[in-house]
C-alpha cells in the first residue's frame, strides 16, 4: 500500500495558476500510474488526469484538458499538478491516487489522503 498527502491548494482568482503536489510513500509508488481526482461540494469524487508509471502518458478529463498538466519524479515519489487558466467550477478539494487505465483511470486504493482545497473566485 502506498500512503497519499496532497499539498498546494489555496485561494486563486479566475484565471490563476496553482501548482499542487502529492508526496507517496512506499517503495511501489514507480510500478503504479498515478491519477488526480476532485471532489466539489455536493457531488461524486471525478477523474481530473492521470500518468503512466514511466511519466511517458497522460491523460485527462476533458474539462481540464489544455489547462492542467500533470508530472512525476519518481526518485521523488511525488506526482505534480499544474493547473493554469482556472475557472470557478475548477473548486473542489484534489486528492491524488493510484490509477488504473482498466477501470478509465478509476482509483486503486480504497485510502485517501487528506486532499488539498482548490478555491477559485469569479
Amino acid at each position: 500500500q502506498v500512503q497519499l498527502v496532497e499539498s498546494g491548494g489555496g485561494l486563486v482568482q479566475a484565471g490563476g495558476s496553482l501548482t499542487l503536489s502529492c508526496a507517496a510513500s512506499g517503495r511501489t509508488f514507480s510500478s503504479y500510474a498515478m491519477g488526480w481526482f476532485r471532489q466539489a461540494p455536493g457531488k461524486e469524487r471525478e477523474f481530473v488526469a492521470a500518468i503512466s508509471w514511466s511519466g511517458g502518458s497522460t491523460y485527462y478529463a476533458d474539462s481540464v484538458k489544455g489547462r492542467f498538466t500533470i508530472s512525476r519524479d519518481n526518485a521523488k515519489n511525488t506526482v505534480h499538478l499544474q493547473m493554469y487558466s482556472l475557472k470557478p467550477e475548477d473548486t473542489a478539494v484534489y486528492y491524488c491516487n493510484a490509477a488504473s487505465p482498466r477501470t478509465g483511470w478509476g482509483p486503486i486504493f480504497d485510502s485517501w489522503g487528506q486532499g488539498t482545497q482548490v478555491t477559485v473566485s469569479s
